[in-house]
């Protein structure tokens, strides 16, 4: 499969770059990307939440009413659960919602990722570029030049070149990242990916059968 690739300013090259079918025209396997997704989302989650139970909330132990004669239930600690302000019945506890997902599942996912941006025209060839400044200004122009102005962009690069990253931080529809850090989560989420010339080349080494 062929694309054009384009230069910084938008414009069409003339040039053209083969893409390894293996990796960008594949079948898309929809729950290798489901579980691969589940497991990135699974591992953002900090699991610190944690709830006091009855033995852990700080009240008197002293037996709170005589067991008979109230005509209410009989109550030996102010810590229980029916009480507002006692400890909660099987509360949440620390937990690690991180869960083995086997390599070869998330290629495939990520294969699949790349085939559907390629057969949705969400994938575009750049050649590769840097900024001279640290100007959020003249990287927006590239963006307009790229016609990704206000659209939820990715932009792929073998490694990120200090100006550039710095020069994107500050713009919220915008990620920039390096081929090491791509997930099948942040290729799905966004509008369009843009992904430069060199870094084809590395991503087909390691998705490649």
């Amino acid at each position: 499969m062929e694309l054009n690739i384009h230069n910084k300013n938008g414009e069409d090259t003339g040039r053209k770059v083969n893409l390894n079918d293996e990796v960008f025209a594949i079948q898309p396997n929809d729950h290798a990307i489901y579980l691969d997704v589940k497991q990135y989302l699974a591992n953002q989650r900090q699991g610190t939440h944690k709830a006091k139970e009855k033995a852990e909330v700080s009240y008197s132990t002293k037996k709170i009413k005589r067991q008979k004669g109230t005509g209410t239930a009989r109550a030996g600690s102010i810590k229980s659960p029916t009480f507002v302000g006692g400890g909660r019945v099987f509360g949440p506890r620390p937990r690690d919602y991180n869960f083995k997902l086997n390599k070869k599942v998330k290629k495939l996912a990520r294969q699949s990722a790349f085939s559907y941006l390629v057969k949705e025209n969400r994938l575009k060839i750049v050649e590769d570029f840097s900024t001279d400044t640290v100007k959020t200004k003249e990287f927006i122009q590239i963006l307009k030049n790229l016609k990704l102005e206000k659209r939820k962009s990715l932009l792929i690069f073998p490694s990120v070149h200090e100006n550039v990253r710095l020069s994107s931080r500050n713009i919220p529809y915008t990620n920039v990242i390096s081929v090491n850090n791509i997930s099948t989560y942040t290729l799905l989420n966004t509008d369009m990916v843009v992904l430069s010339e060199s870094g084809i080349e590395l991503i087909e080494k390691t998705l490649n059968n």
